[in-house]
């Protein structure tokens, strides 16, 4: 799946995040191999590079206004699998995707997954993507055992966990230099199916105590919130957890008995390229929501999923992110730690009482913080919802939102954020000062730098 960009000159294009607001224009170089990335580089200029995947982080962090974007999807090859060991040497370009076509009809599945499987492994990393397998998991780099990255003085470094350089790069958007390629430790399935429970949960306190009482018993968990719902209901949700399904569980006549490990993902229709605004405002998302909400059983066990329809359903719809119309969504992604729940409770009922029209909100519980030094995830509760753009206020409601998040000692994803003021950062990232001193004596040129990095003075 291409980057969405829009071609103005035979210099410049327009980017934006996934989330399709704050475009800006920069020159874009798409290098087939490590000697072209070098070049690209070195003639990057004044307003510097910053080296980008698929496109899917829904903020500022892969734009580089005025500069040079490098769109590494061309670096796209699988140099090593080890069966034995479970390990897969990659390029930066290739996508999880593509791990997932090559790797899983061999019995190995990519540690963690987000919501996309359209993520390169250089994205994954830099942003260090999480899943809903944090509480067992942890993030992606994680389970990174080594990676290449080029830094600002040309020099192309092996860089290992447990290292200073590791942990500004894992989370590090981009801003420590280009990752080339990396050793990922996977994840042994027997099959491509998934065991699901489901079930419903009334309010938000009845939700976060069936995930603090069940959450150690399956590898995946996550809740769909509707977050339109009031009073009483506030909070209800949705509530699926998984695990993966072995071969010796699938049922006697199911037809993955003769191929267990196929891979063969759905595709729908994509929305047309302009979708009037509006579409998805608060009667439409609280129809869906209350459908949702009444159709999904109180309790069932024992479903079976594809991994496909499991982990990311959105992705058999090409370009959903058009679906709120031409002036974009605003994915707010946020975490406050356990032990400060009320601060949780507080900004669902703002959303609610706001009557704010999400029509993708998702709960998750972290588990233990990576090293990552700008790394998202830490021990607590983490809300994600998609806002459209238009909403009155939102701008001001958020800045709202994102003082009761640091006030509780929880912080915003920078992968997904485009709005957030940098006075409040170092309250959400305590290590946001060994990361720019870091970043200052390896790369005192600011040859890597982004918007993001420009906006937040990283």
């Amino acid at each position: 799946m291409a980057v969405e960009t829009h071609v103005l000159d035979d210099d410049c294009e327009a980017i934006t995040g996934w989330g399709r607001t704050a475009p800006t224009l920069a020159r874009v170089h798409r290098p087939r191999g490590h000697a072209e990335v070098v070049d690209s580089v070195r003639s990057s200029g004044a307003r510097g590079t910053i080296a980008r995947g698929l496109g899917r982080a829904a903020g500022d962090a892969a734009q580089n206004a005025g500069g040079t974007v490098l769109d590494m999807t061309g670096l796209a090859r699988i140099l090593s699998v080890d069966p034995a060991a479970g390990l897969v040497t990659c390029e930066a370009g290739v996508s999880l995707h593509r791990l997932m076509e090559a790797l899983l009809p061999h019995g190995w599945f990519v540690p963690v997954s987000p919501g996309t499987r359209y993520v390169t492994v250089g994205g994954a990393i830099g942003a260090d993507v999480h899943g809903r397998n944090h509480h067992l998991s942890g993030s992606f780099a994680r389970h990174v055992t080594a990676l290449r990255l080029l830094t600002a003085d040309g020099e192309i470094r092996t860089v290992l966990p447990g290292t200073p350089l590791f942990d500004a790069t894992a989370g590090g958007m981009g801003l420590t230099g280009v990752i080339l390629s990396a050793t990922l430790r996977l994840l042994p399935v027997g099959t491509s199916l998934m065991r699901v429970v489901t079930e419903r949960a009334r309010d938000l306190d009845d939700l976060m105590a069936r995930l603090i009482a069940d959450d150690h018993r399956h590898r995946y968990s996550a809740a769909r919130i509707d977050l339109l719902a009031r009073g009483a209901a506030t909070g209800r949700a949705v509530l699926t957890r998984g695990d993966h399904l072995p071969y010796d569980a699938l049922p006697r006549r199911h037809r993955a008995r003769r191929a267990p490990l196929v891979f063969r993902p759905g595709r729908l229709p994509g929305p047309p390229p302009y979708v009037p605004g509006g579409v998805l405002g608060r009667t439409t998302v609280g129809l869906f929501n209350e459908l949702r909400y009444r159709t999904a059983p109180r309790a069932r066990t024992g479903g079976i999923q594809s991994l496909a329809a499991f982990f990311h359903p959105l992705d058999s719809v090409p370009h959903w992110n058009r679906i709120h119309g031409r002036e974009g969504f605003v994915r707010y992604r946020f975490v406050v730690p356990y032990g400060r729940e009320e601060a949780l409770r507080t900004v669902v009922r703002r959303i609610a009482d706001r009557g704010c029209p999400s029509f993708r909100a998702v709960l998750k519980r972290f588990g233990a913080a990576d090293p990552g030094w700008l790394s998202f995830p830490l021990p607590g509760w983490a809300l994600a919802l998609d806002l459209p753009t238009g909403l009155p206020g939102l701008g001001a409601f958020l800045d709202g939102l994102d003082e009761e998040v640091a006030g509780a000692g929880g912080r915003v994803h920078l992968a997904d954020d485009a709005r957030v003021r940098p006075e409040v950062l170092a309250a959400m990232y305590p290590r946001v000062g060994e990361f720019r001193a870091l970043r200052a004596a390896l790369d005192p040129r600011s040859v890597f730098t982004s918007d993001l990095a420009r906006r937040l003075d990283l």
